[in-house]
């Protein structure tokens, strides 16, 4: 049975990589895009339908904008690099919630949410791009699609040491599966969530770019989180994000890249 289970996984790593656009990097995406964007599709409108709508107009149209402006420059970037095939079922929407959460999101297809909670950290429609941007590019380089393959090979990987472990007193059982499910996270979806955010600002840096905002503005949107924050994250390592002084120190090695596509509009 444990070498089952190998093989099982041992398929999945090696007919589930895919190529992460733009980057290059290699990552492992098992499950169809199709499904994901429908999925998604589907909780999309059920928030929506759940949530109140943000009736500031002003507000409303700055999101709206950048959305778009933004979206035409991916689409742009991606034909022009030949790779418009991963935007395949991308059916973009751009809504602003009124909610006072701190927080925006991206979901696979291109459905994008902002929450009226994050609008004055943004400050002005240049904040807004950089969240957008940076909340598209999870959408476009499959992030969601790439945890939640991690995820099954987590669980699988959980199953397995149960079978290698089942002549072994309960107790070794249960300690050794409450160690792997630390591991796994400190060690490895934990890293991976934290790759993402940083892949993501990369990209996201080059998209706003390109769709004409200065990507000058993302350190100081992040040094306003870091304010707002006030120092009361967890450590890097325990959580699925960078903290906010390692996320503005790779913001500024990245600009000068992302100035090569910047054109003000």
């Amino acid at each position: 049975m444990k070498n089952i289970f190998s093989i099982v996984i041992l398929f999945f790593l090696w007919y589930g990589c895919s190529t992460v656009p733009l980057t290059g990097r290699k990552q492992l995406s098992f499950i169809p895009s199709s499904e994901m964007n429908s999925l998604a599709a589907t909780s999309y409108k059920e928030t929506l339908a759940s949530s109140k709508l943000s009736t500031n107009a002003q507000q409303t149209a700055m999101v709206k904008g950048a959305g778009e402006r933004i979206s035409k420059a991916v689409e742009q970037y991606m034909a022009e690099k030949n790779m418009s095939s991963a935007l395949s079922g991308f059916q973009w929407e751009f809504n602003l919630i009124d909610d006072p959460s701190v927080n925006a999101w991206c979901m696979p297809g291109g459905r994008v949410a902002f929450y009226t909670g994050i609008l004055p950290v943004c400050q002005n429609e240049a904040g807004i791009a950089v969240v957008m941007g940076h909340e598209i590019a999870h959408a476009v380089a499959n992030h969601s699609g790439e945890r939640m393959s991690h995820q099954l090979i987590q669980q699988l990987g959980g199953v397995a040491l149960s079978m290698a472990l089942q002549e072994k007193s309960e107790l070794t059982q249960q300690l050794a599966l409450s160690v792997y499910g630390v591991g796994s996270q400190v060690a490895g979806i934990m890293p991976y969530s934290r790759l993402h955010e940083f892949e993501a600002d990369k990209l996201g840096l080059i998209f706003m770019s390109i769709a004409g905002y200065d990507p000058n503005e993302a350190p100081r949107f992040w040094e306003r989180m870091q304010e707002l924050s006030g120092g009361g994250a967890p450590p890097q390592f325990l959580s699925t994000h960078p903290s906010d002084a390692n996320r503005i120190s790779e913001l500024k090695k990245a600009i000068p890249e992302a100035m090569k596509y910047y054109k003000p509009q």
